[in-house]
């Protein structure tokens, strides 16, 4: 029996209806919006995990692991409750690779390309959707400040450089990786595998190894691990930075806005520094680089000092590293990389405008300014507000964490810092937590994901009328 005109209508108005009522939720609250597709993703891929098919032992993955799983790879955070390389299957393992494609560009940005994919064209609402990924300052009503990340009209540029960046650069990554693994005697099926996992790891700043021996067969190849290091690098300056890149290289006369130098110059500063305070802490650590030369101590200290931004590979024993590393480290993996990157943390351009806001009053003066442009005090309240929610999240949790198991406050510090910056470097912790520590961390790194400004307008109104104003009096400060 044929099927009516009337009846099609009549079935395609309630998935009209569905499809308006998402696009409708979408644009009105861009962050409640990420945060449901984010915890979607998380039941999702928790499910998938839990089969039976996912592990090596064909047994069924406890809850707290798959969730744990779950969270790690879909926040790109590195963090694992087993042992990744043996625990999962070829399944399990295709899941850890699909998930952490997912996570790293963002749950909105995927979504906008998606969109693109499909209906070939972009809407405002999609626009305003992947926007929001790239610019913190979108999901507040009202108008954006001139100078943002990117502006509407380049969104489509954005969403191609997103697509085209991970494609590019974990090739060539994995085309640098190859030959090593061949060298080292891996049938070529296998040197392929890991070549292409080990560089989506390093450019989504996931830090996840295929093989049980992790980075201990390379750890004295400059070669690879100087591979690893060009891709956590670029993953960690953010989409809109290798979109600027990529738009000036094409132009006689480049100009650059004050986001990409901010980006790049406090992140090349962070660099040098951290590796200046490692070679300084570490060069008498016969556990770490004290029986090392001092060749090989400044490019170990050069890696570190990279993966401590939100890598999470490492050649060494964290464990083994000084107390004044592993706070070194701690500062390193809470600031994290760049805007709209897969790397985590507050982020160095909000380390940026704090020590621009600092610099300023220093000076008596009362704007901040920064190559010739001035930073309107809009952007100094967001980025006090990210580093004082993002303090608060990791002082809860490791406050929690140590009641809970006792454990030295500097290894549950610094394992709470990985969690919430989405970094990975552990201290062992992780692993030998109880079921109760492992949704702490859970949490954490969810938190740490999403983003404390993008859960803050999610969990309040993005802006309220003001009809009147207090009267001023100033508190005294310091």
């Amino acid at each position: 029996m044929a099927t009516t005109p009337a009846a099609r209508r009549g079935t395609a108005v309630p998935v009209h209806r569905v499809r308006a009522a998402i696009n409708g939720f979408a644009s009105r609250s861009p962050s409640r919006f990420a945060i449901l597709v984010f915890t979607l993703l998380i039941l999702i891929f928790t499910l998938l995990f839990s089969l039976p098919i996912a592990s090596v032992k064909q047994t069924v993955t406890p809850l707290a692991d798959a969730l744990f799983t779950a969270v790690s790879v879909i926040c790109v955070t590195g963090l694992s409750t087993v042992d990744m390389a043996t625990h999962w299957s070829v399944f399990g393992h295709l899941l850890v690779y699909l998930g952490v494609q997912i996570g790293a560009v963002g749950v909105l940005t995927m979504a906008s390309i998606l969109g693109l994919v499909i209906s070939r064209r972009l809407g405002l609402r999609a626009k305003l959707m992947a926007a929001s990924d790239s610019n913190p300052l979108r999901i507040h009503a009202g108008p954006v400040a001139e100078g943002q990340a990117v502006r509407l009209g380049e969104v489509g540029k954005l969403l191609t450089t997103v697509a085209l960046s991970m494609v590019v650069i974990e090739g060539l990554v994995a085309l640098l990786l190859l030959p090593r693994m061949l060298i080292a005697g891996m049938s070529f099926g296998s040197a392929l595998w890991e070549s292409l996992y080990y560089s989506a790891m390093a450019f989504t700043n996931t830090g996840f190894a295929p093989n049980a021996e992790g980075l201990t067969p390379f750890k004295e190849d400059f070669w690879f691990l100087g591979a690893l290091m060009i891709g956590v690098f670029l993953g960690a300056i953010g989409f809109p930075v290798i979109l600027a890149i990529a738009s000036n290289l094409r132009k006689k006369r480049r100009r650059w806005s004050i986001h990409v130098k901010l980006t790049l110059l406090t992140s090349v500063i962070l660099l040098v520094a951290g590796a200046v305070m490692y070679i300084v802490l570490e060069f008498d650590n016969p556990k770490t680089f004290g029986n090392l030369d001092a060749g090989h101590t400044v490019f170990q200290s050069f890696f570190l000092s990279t993966m401590a931004r939100s890598g999470g590979f490492s050649t060494i024993d964290i464990s083994d590293l000084h107390g004044s590393s592993l706070l070194v480290t701690d500062m390193l993996m809470f600031i994290g990389g760049g805007s709209a990157s897969t790397a985590g943390g507050i982020k160095v351009t909000t380390l940026a405008v704090l020590f621009l806001a600092a610099f300023a009053e220093a000076r008596g003066v009362e704007s901040m300014d920064a190559f010739r442009r001035r930073i309107p005090i809009d952007v100094l309240r967001l980025s006090v507000a990210v580093a004082l929610w993002g303090a608060t999240i990791v002082a809860v949790s490791t406050i929690v964490l140590t009641q809970m198991t006792k454990a030295p406050l500097d290894h549950v510090l610094f394992d709470v810092i990985s969690a919430f910056a989405t970094c990975g470097l552990s201290t062992g912790l992780t692993a030998s937590l109880p079921d109760p520590g492992v949704y702490v961390m859970a949490a954490t790194m969810f938190c740490g994901r999403v983003g404390t400004v993008t859960l803050a307008a999610a969990l309040a109104q993005s802006q309220r009328k003001q009809l009147y104003q207090n009267p001023e009096e100033r508190p005294l400060v310091g």
